[in-house]
């Protein structure tokens, strides 16, 4: 790694984007994540190590995915910094080489009583759909504090089952969707069936979030019996010929959760938006606010810590965990 001159400035924005990742995403759900990023951000020699990445390479779940993906799980701050300190030019090769393709199926749990709500066969089609898990919502089940709803369609393995808290206005299906057709679009596609690409994606699941790990494994048994189909292409040229191949008679869906992120250019984001609406379908986002801005306009509430804004069409209906684990529904959406 070249030593090159960092400024102060750089070294506070990286400080700054761990507080927040300690502050906002791992506080209450991984303590172990919370004490390393809060370490990494008051530690001067770790800043500027990443400060000389690309930015897109400095974000807290690639750097955390990579040093355990090498060193296992570290025991707290000490460990964590030897490790990166004695392999860094592995974890840096790491960090370039790999994308944070979180690709977690419990979010089928927050995405699902919107879907039960559209004209059934769904066609869907995800953006930024790493290995396709969330692209499987009618071979999960789900159980939203007692009210359960089982697999649509079965593959012959058991399915996990996905809890998630709903809040008392969120309208619950009673059953899954009917999916006739799916794709996804992803730059680097996941094949379910490569044990290094799959090993990668255990490896970006947080330490201390309990069933997380085998949940995930439970989904990718699911997929490997008929894997999804995942297109390499950019989302910002290769969507419409995507889009073109669902079938007619079935609902177009275009989705995606916490994939605008990482389109720095708003310029990018706002070609992204325009190929969508120009698109026949319904538009699903399950993102941070202000990353769609005619969704974060409309907002009359400030942000809740951690989540993430669901939107049909640019239109806010319920604010969500990012992980999958929690919905509550906006008033006046149906």
């Amino acid at each position: 790694m070249h030593h090159e001159a960092v400024t102060t400035d750089q070294r506070d924005r990286v400080a700054e984007s761990y507080n927040r990742f300690a502050d906002h995403e791992a506080h209450g759900r991984s303590p172990l994540y919370e004490e390393l990023a809060r370490g990494v951000a008051g530690d001067r020699e770790l800043l500027r190590l990443l400060a000389q990445l690309p930015r897109q390479k400095q974000q807290p779940n690639l750097l955390l995915g990579a040093v355990r993906s090498l060193c296992g799980t570290p025991d707290g701050w000490s460990e964590f910094r030897s490790w990166f300190l004695e392999r860094r030019d592995e974890v840096v090769a790491v960090m370039l080489a790999r994308r944070t393709q979180t690709n977690e199926p419990a979010r089928c749990a927050t995405l699902l009583p919107l879907l039960a709500m559209l004209p059934q066969p769904l066609a869907l089609l995800e953006v930024g759909a790493a290995a396709g898990l969330c692209l499987l919502p009618d071979r999960y089940a789900y159980d939203y504090g007692g009210h359960h709803v089982p697999p649509r369609s079965s593959v012959g393995v058991a399915a996990p089952t996905f809890a998630c808290r709903a809040s008392a206005s969120t309208p619950l299906p009673d059953t899954g969707v009917d999916v006739a057709w799916r794709a996804g679009l992803d730059l680097e596609p996941i094949d379910v069936r490569d044990p290094d690409q799959v090993a990668w994606l255990e490896a970006l699941v947080w330490p201390g979030e309990g069933a997380r790990l085998e949940l995930l494994r439970a989904a990718l048994d699911v997929a490997r019996v008929d894997p999804p189909r995942v297109v390499k292409g950019d989302l910002r040229r290769d969507l419409p010929a995507l889009a073109a191949q669902a079938p007619d008679d079935a609902t177009l869906v275009v989705f995606h959760t916490a994939v605008l992120a990482y389109i720095a250019d708003p310029r990018d984001r706002a070609a992204f938006a325009a190929t969508v609406r120009a698109l026949d379908a319904i538009w699903i986002a399950n993102e941070a606010p202000g990353l769609l801005d005619a969704a974060a306009g409309s907002l009359r509430d400030p942000w809740p810590s951690g989540r993430v804004l669901l939107t049909r069409d640019e239109r806010p209906i319920a604010w969500t965990d990012g992980h999958g684990a929690a919905i509550d529904w906006l008033d006046g959406c149906g």
